[in-house]
C-alpha cells in the first residue's frame, strides 16, 4: 500500500517524569519536494501562513534563514515581538530555533523542524517542541498543553500550502 500524505502521521512523545511529556513530535510525508518545504518554514515571513498554533500575526521580509546564530523576528498576536534564535541548520534539511522575548535571552525551549527527501516530490516532515530547559514558571502551562496534535496542525498547514499549486507566493 502506498502512503499518501494525508494518511500518514507519527506522533511521539518523550518524558522526562512518567506524567509530563517535554518533548513531543509530529511527523508526516508530505507531496512535495524538500526544497519548496524548507523555503516555506525557513523564511520567517511565510511562517504565519502555516502556523498550527494561530499566535504569529508577521514577520518583516528579508529574513529567511541561511545560518545557524542568526535571530530572526516575528510579531506575535498579542502585538508583542519574538525574538528567535537559530541553534541548528542545514539547508534543505533541518533547522531550530529557541524564541525568546525581545531582548531577552531564550526561554529554555526550542522548536525544530527535520526534512528527509524520500523522492522527487515526497518528503518526510517531523516537526518537534522540546520544553526540557524551560524554567520560567508563566511558560509552562502552554508548553504542557503544547502536544503532538497541535505540531501536527502545523505539519498539515505546512502541507496543504507546500501541495498547492503554487506554494511560495499561495
Amino acid at each position: 500500500m502506498t502512503r499518501r500524505s494525508a494518511e500518514w502521521f507519527d506522533a511521539r512523545v518523550s518524558s522526562t517524569t512518567p506524567d509530563e511529556a517535554r518533548v513531543v513530535s509530529a511527523s508526516r510525508d508530505v507531496a512535495a519536494d524538500a526544497a519548496t518545504l524548507f523555503e516555506l518554514i525557513a523564511d520567517p515571513e511565510r511562517q504565519p501562513r502555516w502556523d498550527g498554533n494561530d499566535n504569529l500575526a508577521g514577520a518583516a521580509p528579508g529574513q529567511r534563514v541561511t545560518a545557524a546564530g542568526q535571530v530572526f523576528r516575528t510579531t506575535l498576536t498579542t502585538g508583542s515581538v519574538r525574538e528567535n534564535h537559530v541553534v541548528e541548520f542545514s539547508e534543505g534539511r533541518r533547522i531550530a530555533w529557541r524564541p525568546a522575548t525581545e531582548g531577552e535571552p531564550p526561554a529554555g525551549h526550542l522548536w525544530r523542524w527535520e526534512l528527509e527527501p524520500l523522492g522527487p516530490s515526497l518528503t518526510r516532515v517531523t516537526h518537534t517542541y522540546d520544553w526540557t530547559q524551560l524554567t520560567d514558571e508563566q511558560r509552562l502551562p502552554r508548553a504542557r498543553a503544547t502536544g503532538p496534535e497541535e505540531l501536527r496542525a502545523s505539519v498539515d498547514r505546512l502541507a496543504e500550502l507546500a501541495e498547492s499549486s503554487d506554494p511560495v507566493t499561495g
